[in-house]
């Protein structure tokens, strides 16, 4: 169960190896979690972060899971849900893919949206119902600035981080009064292995900064996060500039 403070003792990372997920993973075993699940292909890089959580001391088990297959979601996920409650569900997956190469190949644009979006409404749902049966925890989706308004530099993976922080907006007010807490993180750009060699937009942050903001959101019980909060209102502006004025920003 969670603390006073709502830090999970048990977490589940839906996208073990991601950067934001083990930054946050670690400075929650450092606070009070001990049970940690890290769901992701099978991988070295899988391993090693578990590994890495074991070191801090926590039990660490890794899953295969693999968010272009939601058929297997049901079984693999409640496959973990039956070894006990789980406080807190990172929903953590997800890829850039390469803008200008995807516009001309629909099929490489289709596997962005569908590993942003349809593995992550997949996933979302059967840890949701997962939750509500237990009758407590949050569920934390990695959503993205990039959604509040698709940009022509990258419009492929805005629109499919537009339509998961839709999704999981829905999915909290369904949830609400369930015990069940859902909560969006809207990160600017962070510096990882996805974003390596990519010019860096204003405000960049680290995972570091955004698993700081998760936990903060975690202690208030926030529905939604920005990274950095600064990003609230620089979006709230952009998103209300004439189109005609927005296709010719820098962005």
């Amino acid at each position: 169960m969670k603390d006073a403070f709502g830090l999970p003792q048990s977490l589940l990372v839906l996208g073990g190896t991601s950067e934001i997920a083990l930054a946050t993973a670690r400075r929650l075993v450092a606070r009070r979690t001990r049970t940690v699940w890290l769901a992701g292909r099978p991988s070295p890089a899988l391993e090693s972060a578990a590994a890495g959580l074991r070191a801090l001391g926590a039990d660490v088990r890794t899953v295969a899971f693999d968010a272009l297959d939601p058929g297997s979601h049901e079984t693999v996920l409640g496959k973990v849900f039956a070894e006990g409650d789980i406080d807190l569900v990172l929903l953590a997956f997800g890829v850039l893919g390469d803008q200008a190469h995807d516009e001309c190949d629909p099929a490489a644009a289709v596997r962005v949206a569908q590993t942003n979006y349809t593995g992550a409404v997949s996933a979302g749902l059967v840890c949701a119902r997962a939750l509500q049966a237990q009758g407590h925890g949050s569920l934390v989706v990695l959503s993205s600035v990039a959604g509040e308004r698709a940009r022509r530099s990258n419009f492929i993976y805005g629109s499919s981080k537009a339509g998961l922080d839709a999704f999981a907006q829905g999915l909290g007010d369904a949830l609400h009064g369930t015990g069940v807490h859902v909560m969006v993180v809207r990160p600017g750009f962070v510096r990882t292995r996805m974003t390596a060699g990519l010019t860096e937009a204003p405000l960049a942050t680290t995972p570091e900064a955004v698993a700081a903001a998760v936990e903060l959101g975690l202690r208030r019980r926030s529905e939604t996060v920005w990274v950095p909060g600064v990003l609230r209102a620089v979006m709230s502006a952009l998103r209300h500039v004439p189109r005609g004025l927005f296709r010719r920003l820098p962005v």
